[in-house]
This record gives structure tokens, sequence and C-alpha cells, in this order.
């Protein structure tokens, strides 16, 4: 019996041997007195049995059904092993047709004694800059040289691009390097699909300034600027400024991209068993 329970019984063994009223047990247990009539009744019919919570030892209506439990633990330990928390719950939807909340699934897991593939980190706070207002007019690019296909393959550069207004993901390639012509496949993807932004946000890479020691030429220093790169003199002719970052933290926004995609993506590659830079690019 809890505490509670313990109490009760006390009470109304005094209230049956007349130590006390109806009102002063009713008063001691917090109750009304119409309420301790009944219990009074029941417990001289059922004895201590009768103080008990008539749900104590079912299984609750709105509990997850044991079997869809043992299902979840094993996907999260074979075909999905390494897939975080979230990303879990939402490929047991997508692929399987489990509806199950993240924190039921956390709960699952953790019951089974699965730990999560990594430690959410604290967030740091920053002052950062303020997204563009509206989508397609800047577009943060990058490339992220990892190991993609987790030891299948030999690793991969995955160039691509992000609408710095709304997080979307417009464009992206595996290559063998990070080299111009996947930034030029990167922007012919955007352009052809939702035509061409009024700006966009890169690092100094040699891809986009030219970035040599060497003294201007006599045209440049007429120019007042460098020669423009093979990458710069499309956006010239796209009419596309160019935004040069100082710091990775400057376009943060795609360097976060990369975090979620060495998470998520990873998983997904080694699901499809993908091997090589075209199988790659399939499952992307």
């Amino acid at each position: 019996m809890t505490t509670a329970e313990q109490r009760r019984l006390i009470v109304l063994n005094h209230l049956e041997a007349g130590a006390l009223v109806n009102a002063e047990a009713a008063r001691l247990l917090g109750l009304s007195v119409r309420q301790l009539q009944r219990m009074k009744a029941a417990y001289a019919e059922l004895g201590a049995a009768a103080l008990s919570h008539g749900n104590r030892g079912r299984r609750p209506v709105h509990a997850l059904d044991p079997e869809l439990a043992r299902k979840v633990v094993e996907l999260a330990t074979t075909t999905y092993a390494g897939f975080n928390r979230q990303h879990l719950t939402e490929v047991l939807v997508e692929e399987h047709g489990l509806v199950i909340s993240r924190p039921s699934v956390h709960r699952i897991l953790t019951a089974a004694g699965v730990l999560a593939p990594r430690k959410r980190r604290l967030p740091r706070h920053r002052r950062r800059r303020d997204r563009y207002t509206k989508a397609g007019m800047l577009l943060q690019v990058d490339s992220s040289r990892h190991d993609w296909l987790e030891g299948r393959g030999p690793y991969l550069s995955l160039v691509g691009a992000i609408d710095d207004a709304t997080g979307e993901v417009r464009s992206a390639r595996f290559r063998a390097q990070e080299d111009a012509q996947g930034y030029f496949e990167v922007m012919r993807e955007v352009v052809h699909r939702r035509g061409i932004p009024l700006a966009l946000y890169a690092d100094r890479h040699s891809i986009f300034v030219d970035t040599k020691d060497t003294e201007l030429t006599l045209e440049e220093e007429f120019a007042g600027r460098r020669h423009a790169t093979q990458f710069g003199r499309l956006l010239e002719e796209l009419g596309v400024s160019l935004i040069v970052a100082r710091s990775p933290q400057a376009k943060g926004r795609v360097e976060r991209l990369w975090g979620t995609f060495q998470d998520r993506l990873v998983s997904e590659l080694r699901v499809a068993k993908a091997g090589t830079v075209g199988e790659a690019n399939q499952v992307l």
C-alpha cells in the first residue's frame, strides 16, 4: 500500500472504533463527508482492497504495444544503426508506416539500453547576421570534404548551395574534389529550376577569387581589380554579385548544413550501400 492508502486505513479504523466522527475523518483525509461515507461503505464491504486505485496493475490504454517497441529497437540496432532520434522517427514513418513521436522513440531506446549516437551540444550564443528577406536573393555556396561513404569508397567533396532566406538546399553534387565544375553544375541546376539569384556568398577559394600574391598586370591596374576567375566570369555574365566571407562563421548556415548532412546523409548512404560517387549522387 502507498503512504496515502495507509493513512486512509488508519483514519477509517479510528472512525470504525468511534474515536472520530465523519466530519473529523473527512477533514483529516481532505475529502468531503459524502466521499468519506462512500469510502467507509466500500471498506466495510471489501476491506483494505477498497482503498487501492481501481486501475492499479492494469495496462494503460494509451501505452505502446510491446511488439511495436520491440520492432523499433530491432530497426534502430540493425538497419538504421547510427541514426539520430529525430531522423529515426521520420524514417520509421516514411519507410515502415510506424507513427511514433520522437519522445516515445527516445524512451523506448533508452529503456532498451540503446544509446544515442552522439550527444546534443548546448547552443552557443552568437550574434548572427540577419537573413535576407526573400527566397532567391542570396545563396550560400560551399564544399564539405568528408568520408561520406564510411570506407566503402573514396573520400568525396559535397558541393552545395543553400538559400539564405529559407534554409532550403537548392542544389548539391558529390565530386571527387572541390572544383569549379562542381560549382558550375550546382549553378546550372539552380538557374534552371529557380532562376538567377541576386548574390552568391562564398569563401576565398581560388575558384571564386584570384588569390595570387603577384603584382597586378597593367590591364588589371587600369581595371582596378584582378581578372575574374572562370567561375567569376560566369557570375558576371549572369549579373550575380559575389560576396566573399572572411571566416567560416560568416557563412554559418551552409556550415551548419554540412553538420546535418554528415549525420543524416551519411546514414542514408549507408542504408543504400552506396560505394561510388555515382551511387552517392543517385541517393542525393
